[in-house]
C-alpha cells in the first residue's frame, strides 16, 4: 500500500480507497498502492470480497497526464487493470462524480460496478490524441457491444449514471453515500455466493459490420484529419476478432502509435492553454464587481444570443429595442433560441417558462436599465451609432456599473472617451451565434479599471466562456489576424488559383470550411462593408477582391440569398461551385494584367498559414495578444482552427519558424507590401526559440 490508497477490512469486505485529491489522478503511487491491495485482499481468508472507492467527490478521474511521454513505472496501469480482473474473489467498485478514462478502465477491471447517480462514466483519450490504453476498447465492447461502444470511445464523450446501467456498463444504480452502496452490493453478492466475473473472459462481441461503418464515416466527417478517433474504432473492431490477451496488445500498440503522433501533443496543449487565458498580471488577486443583472441593447441575431447566454446561466436580462414591434421580435428569438437549449437537454421546460416570465424583459427606453450591474451594447457596426448608445448608458446606469461594447473593429478607446466614465467601459466581443460559440475577447481600453478587467474575466467564467484578453486594434485578435490570411487567399485566386481549390486546401489542412465557404456562411455584404468602411486609409498597393464586390452588386450575398461564391439549393446540404464566380474572377486578372499560374494545395496551405502566423507575431509583438497561446486559443474556440494542430503558434513551432520565415521572404520578393516579416518572428529564428517559450509570460 501507499499513503494514497488505503485498505481496511470491514464484515468481511476489504475496503480499498484511493485518495490523490483533486481527481483521484492515476499515478505512480496510485497504480503501487492498487496492487499491492489486491495482492493483501488475495491473501486474506476473511475478506471474501473487495470493494474499490474514490474518496471525495469523484471515483477515479484518469491517468495522471503529466506522465504522458514518460516510460511507465510499474505496474503501469494496463497491469493494475489485469491484476484487479485477475482476483480470486469478486471485486466491486462504487463510482460517484465520475469514472473517465483510466478510472473506468480500472471499474471495467474489476468485476462489478454501481453507480451513483450524477456520475459520468466515459473514455475522453481522443480528444487528447490518443485511444484508451488499460482495456478500454477491448472490455468496453464486450460488456455493452460494439454499436454502443462506438457511441462513447470515438467520441471521447460521457454517459449519465442512468444510462451506464441501461447498456449494462454498470450494474446497478444507487444514490448516497458511495461507501454505503459499495459494501451493501458487495455483501449481497457474498451472501448469494457469487463468483469473480471478469470482463476479459466473456466472448469477443459480434462484429457489427455496420456500425463501424457508420463510425468512421461520422468520425471522418466530423473531425477532418484527427487520427485518434479513427484509430479507436480500430481497436473496438480488435476485440471482435481477438481474445483478451492478443487484444490488449493490439490496443496498446495503437495507443504507442498515437503517442507518437504530433496530433497527441498539439490536443495536449490546447487542453492545457484554455486554463491559462485568465492568468494575466493586472487581474491577479483582484476582486471582480458582482454581475446579477444585465442589460443588451440590441436584440438582433448577436444580441438575442447574449441574452440567451446569460439567461440560460441564471443572469437577470433586460434587453432594449428601439420599438415595441423590434422588441417582440427579440422576445421570439430567444424564446426560439430557449427552446433549443430544451431540446438538447440543457435546460428544462420549467426553466424556461420561468426564465421568460421572470429573469426576461423588453423595454424600448434605456430607463430600464437603472438597476444594471453591466450593459452589453450590440447594435449596427457604427461609430456614431456607438456613441449614441453609450451617451445613453452613461446617463442612466448607476455608479459602478460597467458598460461593455460588443464591436468586432471599432476603436473601443474612443467608444469609452465619449463616456464620463472611461474607466467602466471595456470590449466584450462575442462570437456569433453567441449562446454557442465559446470564445469571448475582452478588449481591454486605456483606461480601463482592472476589476473591470476582472469582471468581464468573471462574466466569461459564469457564461461558461472562454475569455482571452485583447488589446484595442481594428480586429483585435481574432479579425485582425483573419483580414491578413484571408488577404492572402484573394492574392493567390487573383494569381491563378480557384477560390474552390483554396477552399478545398484549406479544409484538407483541417479547417471546417474554407474562407470563401466562411464568407458565404457570413455574408457577403459583411466583407463589402469592411472594404467600404476602410477605403479611405487603404494602401493603394492593396488588392481589393473586385470579384467580390461584384457578387454584392449582383445581390449575391451568400447562403442567405442563395448564391454567393457557391450556389444553394433548397433542400441540399453545402453549395456547389459556380462557374460565373470563375468569370469574374478571371475579368480581375485581366483588368489587372495578370497571367495566371498554377498553385499546388500544399502552396496554398503554406501561404494561408505564413500569413496568419506571421501577422499573429505582429499581434504578440504589440501587445494586442498577451501570449502567444492567446493567440491560439482565440483560433481554436472562435474561427474553427483544427484543433489537433494545436493552434496556429504551435503549429509554427511544430513546422518550424525558421521554415515559416524563408517561406515569408520568399513571397516577399514578389510583393514586399503585404510578404513583411514580423520582427519577432525574425527574432526567435535568431535566437533559435519558439513561440512556446513566450507562454510563461504571467
Amino acid at each position: 500500500m501507499t499513503d494514497m490508497v488505503t485498505y481496511e477490512l470491514e464484515d468481511g469486505i476489504a475496503v480499498i480507497t484511493v485518495a490523490n485529491p483533486p481527481v483521484n489522478a492515476l499515478g505512480h503511487a496510485v497504480r503501487k498502492g492498487l496492487w499491492d491491495a489486491i495482492d493483501r485482499f488475495n491473501a486474506e481468508p476473511e475478506a471474501k470480497a473487495a470493494l474499490i472507492l474514490g474518496a471525495g467527490k469523484i471515483f477515479l478521474g484518469g491517468a495522471d497526464i503529466s506522465e504522458f511521454g514518460k516510460p511507465p513505472k510499474d505496474p503501469w496501469l494496463p497491469e493494475v487493470c489485469n491484476h484487479i480482473e485477475a482476483a480470486t474473489k469478486p471485486v466491486v467498485c462504487a463510482i460517484q462524480g465520475a469514472a473517465l478514462g483510466g478510472g473506468l478502465e480500472v471499474a471495467l477491471g474489476c468485476h462489478y460496478r454501481v453507480a451513483l447517480k450524477g456520475a459520468k462514466l466515459g473514455l475522453p483519450e481522443v480528444n487528447l490524441g490518443i485511444i484508451p490504453g488499460a482495456g478500454g476498447t477491448q472490455r468496453t465492447p464486450r460488456v455493452i457491444g460494439v454499436k454502443a461502444a462506438l457511441e462513447i470511445i470515438p467520441a471521447g464523450g460521457t454517459v449519465s449514471a442512468e444510462r451506464a446501467v441501461e447498456m449494462g456498463l454498470a450494474d446497478r444504480l444507487a444514490t448516497g453515500d458511495p461507501r454505503a452502496a459499495g459494501l451493501a452490493f458487495a455483501q449481497e453478492l457474498v451472501a448469494e455466493g457469487a463468483a469473480p466475473r471478469p470482463v476479459g473472459q466473456m466472448p469477443c462481441p459480434d462484429h457489427d459490420a455496420e456500425a463501424l461503418a457508420e463510425a468512421r464515416a461520422l468520425w471522418s466527417k466530423k473531425n477532418r484529419g484527427e487520427v485518434a478517433r479513427l484509430a479507436s474504432i480500430d481497436a473496438v473492431e480488435a476485440a471482435t476478432r481477438l481474445e483478451i490477451m492478443p487484444g490488449l496488445e493490439e490496443e496498446r500498440r495503437i495507443f504507442s502509435e498515437m503517442m507518437d503522433t504530433p496530433q497527441r501533443a498539439g490536443l495536449i496543449h490546447a487542453f492545457f492553454i484554455e486554463r491559462k487565458t485568465a492568468k494575466i498580471p493586472e487581474i491577479a488577486g483582484v476582486d471582480p464587481r458582482p454581475v446579477a443583472r444585465i442589460g443588451v441593447i440590441g436584440g438582433g441575431t448577436m444580441g438575442a444570443g447574449i441574452a440567451t447566454a446569460a439567461l440560460t446561466r441564471g443572469l437577470d436580462v433586460t434587453l432594449i429595442e428601439r420599438d415595441d414591434a423590434s422588441a417582440d421580435k427579440a422576445r421570439a428569438t430567444i424564446a426560439k433560441n430557449l427552446d433549443g437549449a430544451v431540446k438538447r437537454g440543457k435546460l428544462g421546460a420549467a426553466q424556461k417558462d420561468a426564465i421568460l416570465s421572470d429573469t426576461f424583459r423588453t423595454a424600448t427606453g434605456y430607463d430600464a436599465l437603472s438597476d444594471s450591474d453591466l450593459a452589453i451594447e450590440a447594435v449596427f457596426e457604427d461609430m456614431d451609432v456607438k456613441k449614441a448608445v453609450f451617451a445613453e448608458l452613461d446617463r442612466v446606469m448607476k455608479p459602478g456599473a460597467i458598460l461593455a461594447t460588443n464591436t468586432s473593429y471599432l476603436d473601443v478607446n474612443e467608444i469609452a472617451a465619449s463616456t464620463s466614465r472611461p474607466a467602466d467601459v471595456i470590449g466584450l466581443h462575442f462570437f456569433s451565434p453567441a449562446h454557442v460559440m465559446k470564445l469571448l475577447e475582452v478588449v481591454v481600453a486605456d483606461k480601463t479599471a482592472n476589476d473591470v478587467t476582472a469582471t468581464a474575466f468573471a462574466l466569461a467564467k459564469t457564461l461558461g466562456k472562454t475569455a482571452v484578453r485583447a488589446g484595442v486594434c481594428d480586429g483585435f485578435i481574432g479579425n485582425r489576424i483573419l483580414a491578413k490570411y484571408r488577404a492572402a487567399a484573394d492574392r493567390m485566386v487573383l494569381q491563378g488559383a480557384s477560390p474552390y481549390q483554396v477552399d478545398r486546401a484549406i479544409k484538407a489542412f483541417g479547417w471546417p470550411m474554407g474562407p470563401y465557404e466562411m464568407g458565404d456562411l457570413a455574408g457577403l455584404d459583411i466583407g463589402y462593408m469592411t472594404r467600404k468602411r476602410k477605403a479611405a486609409t487603404r494602401d493603394p498597393r492593396d488588392i481589393v477582391p473586385s470579384w467580390a464586390d461584384a457578387l454584392y452588386d449582383l445581390g449575391r450575398l451568400g447562403q442567405k440569398t442563395g448564391r454567393g461564391y457557391y450556389i444553394y439549393e433548397e433542400g441540399t446540404r453545402g453549395g456547389k461551385e459556380d462557374p460565373e464566380v470563375e468569370e469574374l474572377v478571371a475579368k480581375a486578372r485581366a483588368e489587372a494584367g495578370i497571367d495566371p499560374r498554377d498553385f499546388t494545395d500544399d502552396e496554398i496551405q503554406r501561404r494561408y498559414m505564413a500569413a496568419l502566423v506571421n501577422e499573429a507575431a505582429d499581434v504578440v509583438e504589440e501587445g494586442i495578444a498577451h501570449r502567444p497561446l492567446d493567440v491560439d486559443v482565440t483560433f481554436l474556440y472562435g474561427y474553427g482552427f483544427p484543433r489537433f494542430r494545436g493552434g496556429p503558434m504551435h503549429w509554427a513551432d511544430h513546422v518550424g519558424l525558421a521554415g515559416l520565415l524563408s517561406d515569408i521572404e520568399d513571397y516577399a520578393q514578389e510583393d514586399d507590401f503585404f510578404w513583411q516579416p514580423s520582427a519577432l518572428l525574425k527574432r526567435l529564428v535568431q535566437d533559435n526559440a519558439t513561440f512556446a517559450s513566450l507562454n510563461d509570460k504571467g
